[in-house]
Order: C-alpha cells, then sequence, then structure tokens
C-alpha cells in the first residue's frame, strides 16, 4: 500500500499537478485578503484575523480537489491498467486508502505554506500577537477536515467513471451538496427540529463549530463518518467490477 501511495504521489508532482494546485492555492487566497480591495480583504478590514481566507478556503478547495482527485481511477480505468493494479497482492481497500491519503498529502502541502499568512498577521497586529491564535487553529484543523472530506468523495466520483471531466463535474457537485446544500434545505423548511438535522447533516456547520477553536467530538466524528462512507463507496465499487 505504502508503494502504491508513493507512485501516486509522485505522480502529482512529477507532472506539475501538485505544484499548480500549491500555487493555484496560495496566489487565490493571497489575492483576495491582501490585495482585491472589500470585505475580505485584511488590511481594509483592520482586524487581525485569518477569517477571511477560512471563507475563501471551502470554495477554493471545492473546485481544487477535484481536480487532484479526478484522474486517480479515471484514468486507470481509461488506460486499462485499473485491471492490473486489482491483480496485485494489495486488497481493494488498500488501493483506496492509499490513493485517498495521496491526495490528502497533497493538500496539505498546500496548507502548510499559507501559514506564512498566520505570521503576517501575527507580526502586523497591533499590539503584535493581536490575533485568535485558538479559533485560528481550530480553522486551520477545520480546513484540514473539509478538504479531507472533499477528497473522499473525489476519490469516489473517480472510481465511477473513466472520463476525468464526468468525474470532475460530479465531485464538485456532490461536494457543493454536503457543503452548503443541506444549509440551503434547511432554509426552505419550517420545522425546527427539522431545520437542525439539515443542518447538521451539512460540511459547513461543523466547519463553523471548529472555527471557533473548539474541537468537538461530534464535529470530529461527524468528518471521519462521512470520509468512512465515502471510502467504502468507493470500495464497493472497484469490487463490483468482479462481479460482471
Amino acid at each position: 500500500m505504502f508503494t502504491l501511495f508513493k507512485k501516486e504521489l509522485s505522480g502529482f508532482f512529477s507532472s506539475l499537478i501538485g505544484y499548480i494546485v500549491i500555487t493555484v492555492y496560495l496566489v487565490a487566497n493571497s489575492l483576495f485578503i491582501w490585495v482585491f480591495p472589500g470585505t475580505l480583504n485584511i488590511p481594509d478590514a483592520g482586524y487581525s484575523s485569518l477569517e477571511p481566507m477560512f471563507t475563501i478556503a471551502p470554495w477554493i478547495f471545492l473546485f481544487l480537489v477535484p481536480a487532484i482527485t479526478m484522474r486517480l481511477f479515471a484514468d486507470e480505468k481509461k488506460s486499462g491498467t485499473i485491471e492490473l493494479l486489482l491483480t496485485r497482492p494489495i486488497g481493494e481497500l488498500q488501493i483506496v486508502i492509499a490513493k485517498y491519503l495521496a491526495g490528502l498529502t497533497l493538500v496539505l502541502f498546500s496548507l502548510i505554506p499559507s501559514l506564512v499568512f498566520f505570521l503576517s498577521v501575527y507580526l502586523l497586529g497591533s499590539p503584535v500577537g493581536n490575533i485568535d491564535t485558538g479559533g485560528t487553529w481550530g480553522s486551520y484543523i477545520g480546513l484540514f477536515f473539509l478538504a479531507a472530506v472533499y477528497v473522499s468523495i473525489g476519490v469516489f466520483s473517480s472510481s465511477i467513471t473513466e472520463n476525468q471531466i464526468i468525474s470532475f463535474i460530479l465531485s464538485v457537485l456532490i461536494s457543493f451538496l454536503f457543503f452548503t446544500g443541506f444549509d440551503a434545505f434547511a432554509s426552505l423548511v419550517s420545522s425546527g427540529k427539522l431545520n437542525l438535522i439539515l443542518t447538521g447533516l451539512g460540511i459547513n456547520y461543523h466547519y463553523m463549530s471548529m472555527s471557533k477553536g473548539v474541537i468537538d467530538t461530534r464535529d470530529v466524528i461527524y468528518f471521519l463518518s462521512m470520509i468512512t462512507i465515502f471510502i467504502i463507496f468507493t470500495r464497493i465499487v472497484l469490487e463490483s467490477r468482479k462481479w460482471k
């Protein structure tokens, strides 16, 4: 499994995908929070907070993560190498996890350089260090979990088609549904209990909860459950090839 993980990770950087993803993530965030005028611009807002970045980042990942994951299985199926991969002495679940971890590692690599933004706001604050450190770290953890769910959705989407474009679109749609779709559905119902249930099914509710700096076990369980569900779905898709 580790060999496959290294192969997939090296594939990201040998094809420039990894560098492009990291660059796009950092440049997009930089433009919105430092250059473009508006409510998301930190100097214009006058507050020592990275909240604008954590508002933008889920939307950037909504498109970047599917771009990372769209080829993981779709390319294997199109080229026919999926059959060779499935005949190796490694289980379907291990294959899925190896590809999932490779995509997740690339996401982590894109998050780490953004700590420069935290350092910048920390130093520019008046007084120096005037930033909600707890809330910031909570937001980073929440963003990582959010991206981890996006990756699991992307891997699943890639497993059900050999067309990378279809995989990308499907991954974006499913991720969008779980990020903001349930909030939209909740706004349409009048029942307070149903509203709470629908909101709780969405990623945004748990992401915002973590952004407050308090890591609630319920939020962690939600994210881990979502990841597990889509990994299991992906395994089922791979196993279904044996049923034909």
